[in-house]
């Protein structure tokens, strides 16, 4: 063999040594076995709320974050609390103002480790603001194929205008609300 082709065959050996990039896996959302809600607090005492209707496209190996993404969609007008006063206030303009906004959508745009967790950095978006919001991320693969992911973190919710106004009194209801969300994942 001659030299340039024995130059040739190491540089394509190294090549193949080379680790191939790994790339995160798609994941589809099992709607009926997930939730999304949140946690807030009226006079005091906490109380929860769901959505009913929303999306979400989710790329994720927590081994290889950087191909990582979360694109969720929420229909504000499915928020659901258990509470008829509560969940008719809601879509109102005083909170979510769902007529002018019916959807609130977060994208998280980096992903970082923090210990056995894993940090999602992205923006939220509700109410026409626009704000930063990390979510902390646990995944758990499950025997039979699924994935559990458990996320959650906390926002303000006056800076959305989400119950400004004679609502703005956070000895009434609380500025901070926790977003959470329990999803069973499979892949695409």
């Amino acid at each position: 063999m001659t030299r340039p082709a024995l130059r040739r065959l190491a540089a394509l050996l190294i090549c193949l040594a080379l680790p191939v990039a790994a790339s995160a896996t798609d994941y589809r959302v099992l709607q009926d076995q997930s939730t999304l809600g949140f946690t807030a607090t009226f006079q005091g005492a906490p109380f929860q709320g769901s959505f009913a209707q929303w999306h979400a496209a989710i790329r994720f190996d927590p081994a290889h974050l950087a191909g990582s993404k979360f694109d969720v969609t929420v229909d504000t007008t499915s928020a659901s609390t258990g509470d008829p006063d509560r969940d008719g206030a809601l879509p109102g303009a005083d909170f979510f103002n769902a007529t002018r906004y019916p959807q609130a959508h977060y994208v998280a745009t980096e992903f970082v480790r923090a210990g056995t967790h894993v940090i999602a950095r992205g923006q939220l978006d509700l109410r026409g603001e626009v704000h930063p919001l990390s979510l902390t991320v646990t995944f758990t693969p499950q025997p039979g194929g699924t994935t559990l992911m458990d996320v959650s973190g906390t926002l303000k919710r006056l800076a959305y205008g989400v119950g400004g106004g004679e609502y703005a009194d956070t000895s009434v209801i609380g500025d901070d609300v926790t977003v959470n969300a329990h999803l069973v994942l499979a892949p695409k």
